[in-house]
Order: C-alpha cells, then structure tokens, then sequence
C-alpha cells in the first residue's frame, strides 16, 4: 500500500508528539477502566486488552522518542477513520530494531555526548541544537526500546483453560493492526479441542488465526475458515472489538462525529484536547453443526449465527453534549447512549 497525502499528516514539533502521546496514552487508559465498568468485556478480556494496548501504547512511546528532534522525516497519523499512526509506522520500528546492532555502531558515544552537552549549556550558555537532540534521542531509542514489545501487525495471545463452570474448555485472544483501516482489532475466540490438550496442537492454531484471523472481515467469514482448517477443535463463540476512529484535532476525515469535534475545536466552544473514540463489538456464536467434503474427506463444521454488532462511542461529557446538540441522528445506530470518559487536561 502506498502512502499518500489523503492517507496521513505528519506530526512535525516536540509539542505536537508530546501532545499526540498523552493523548493516545490517556484515551486508552481510560476505554479500559470504561469498558470493565460497562460490562462490555468480562474480567480475563479486559486482563487481554490491557496487555494489547500496551504493546500499542509502548510502540507509539517508541515513535515518539525516534521522531521528536528528527528534522528530516515525522511521524504519520492516518487520516482516513483513524487517529491513529499510519500501519507503516509500526513496521519501520520493528525493521530499525532488525539493524540494531549497526545503527549503534554509528551513535556517537554517550559519555562524549554528555560532556558537549555540559559545555554547551554551562560554559557558553547555549542551548542545545536539534541535530545534537537527536543524535541523543537515537541513542535511547536503539538502547532501550525492546522488539518484542512493539506492536506487530498480528500479535498472538496465548491458549487459556477455561474456568470450571464454563460452557467451553479453552480460551485464546489475538490483536491485529488492520492495513487498509491503521486501526488496532483485538479478537477473542472460545473453543472446545478433541482431545486432552489443545497446547499440543497450539502452533498449528497459532498458524492457523495467523492466517485468516489478521485482517478486518465479516465475522462470521472469519469464523468457518477458522473452524474448517482446524477440525480437532470446535470454536463456540468469537468476539472481536474494532478499537476507533478516535476523533480528536489530528483526524481529517469524513466521519461526522470528527467534523464535529473540527468544528467545535474551530469555534472555541470545546478545547483542543477535545476528543471521542467510537468503538465496534462484533461477536458470533456456533449452532448446529453440518458435514462438508466428499466420502473420504468429511469435515463435520459448525453453523454460526448471525454477526451481532453493537456500537459503542466513548467522549467527555461536553464532546457528548455537542454531539446531542449538532448531529443527534449520528448517535442513533448506538447500542447505548454515548459513555462518558474523563477530560483530557493538558497543561
């Protein structure tokens, strides 16, 4: 996919990723202590989502510390029902720590660094050039941010057992970073395995969401290709949450609660930390099950309901007043009234 104006603008001062971070970091933050008080996720979803949003939050930290004093390339936030960083954000952090080794071997050495930095400020009293900013902010980024906590286009949770009272025996969860929409997915999927141990079959399942659970598509599509390339197990219920846009100053596209937001940012009748995230939850559930295949390759599969889809929008309680005030019918395919989050205060 290539890249193009309509597809992202660039953040390009301290200020603007400084600002761009807390914000993602607190919106986040905030739809999980939301979300497990609505009851939208049970306890070990939520325990899931957490550790997803960190991975993402720990990138876009990453992203921040790479481009913060970089005068030639910036940071790319999708544009298109988003808000959030360009796909090919991501893979440029994971291919810079592939050369970890080699960019180090060209950073200038620390202790160098800090000594012209104490004659810069305390003998001649200047400050400090962005080139030389950099070149520090390169240093922490290749010595301290870790690959394997940068968030992959497709990250594999691991296979649970089920609680005693429950009406399935495994439990395994899966986040993905959608290409065509750059927004984070975080899937859930509960199953019964015939036989003793559903781990021991764990890297074929692995392999298996890997490759028809990484992109967004019809749930119920997602479902039988799942269930007709793994026949020891049965999947019981798959539940998937499409986590944005999130509408805030950074954003530009067509959504209607984004223009909104524009608006009142515009007009000063709302603050430019001002913000909203809409949220999707598609979930279905096995039925009966039917036979595929010819004579000697039968494949007894699942029927799946119908993909019940619930929408959801998180926002401060003045973001939710203007949207009541400017575009009411906008907020009616809701599952519920919009969920009021905290303020974003930013000094």
């Amino acid at each position: 996919m290539i890249s193009t104006p309509l597809d992202s603008a660039v953040l390009n001062s301290k200020e603007q990723y400084v600002f761009y971070h807390k914000m993602v970091d607190f919106v986040l933050k905030e739809i999980i202590v939301r979300i497990q008080q609505n009851q939208l996720c049970n306890q070990q979803e939520i325990i899931f989502f957490k550790q997803y949003s960190d991975l993402l939050l720990y990138s876009i930290e990453a992203m921040r510390i790479k481009y913060m004093y970089d005068e030639e390339d910036n940071m790319k936030v999708d544009l298109t029902d988003s808000g959030f960083p360009n796909y090919l954000e991501f893979r440029y952090l994971y291919n810079d720590l592939e050369l970890r080794k080699q960019y180090l071997d060209k950073l200038v050495d620390t202790s160098i660094l800090k000594e012209q930095f104490l004659d810069t400020l305390l003998r001649k009293k200047k400050p400090i050039k962005k080139t030389e900013l950099f070149k520090a902010s390169s240093i922490i980024y290749y010595t301290s941010v870790e690959k394997q906590y940068i968030f992959n286009r497709f990250v594999q949770g691991k296979i649970l057992d089920a609680p005693k009272d429950a009406n399935y025996d495994y439990v395994t969860s899966w986040s993905f970073y959608d290409v065509s929409h750059n927004r984070p997915f975080i899937c859930f999927m509960y199953f019964d395995y015939d036989g003793n141990n559903a781990l021991k079959d764990k890297e074929k399942i692995y392999q298996t969401l890997k490759e028809s659970a990484d992109r967004e598509m019809s749930l119920d599509t997602m479902a039988y290709n799942i269930d007709r390339k793994l026949a020891a197990i049965q999947p019981k219920h798959i539940k998937r949450i499409d986590l944005g846009p999130l509408h805030n100053v950074f954003a530009k596209d067509e959504n209607q609660i984004t223009h909104a937001i524009l608006s009142g940012i515009s007009n000063k009748t709302v603050t430019l930390e001002s913000y909203a995230v809409s949220v999707t939850i598609d979930e279905v559930f096995a039925g009966e099950t039917f036979t595929e295949g010819g004579f000697f390759s039968k494949q007894t599969m699942q029927k799946w309901s119908d993909v019940f889809q619930q929408k959801y929008l998180f926002a401060p309680h003045r973001i939710i007043q203007l949207l009541h005030n400017q575009i009411p019918r906008a907020l009616d395919d809701l599952a519920q009234e919009p969920i009021q989050m905290a303020d974003l205060k930013l000094k």
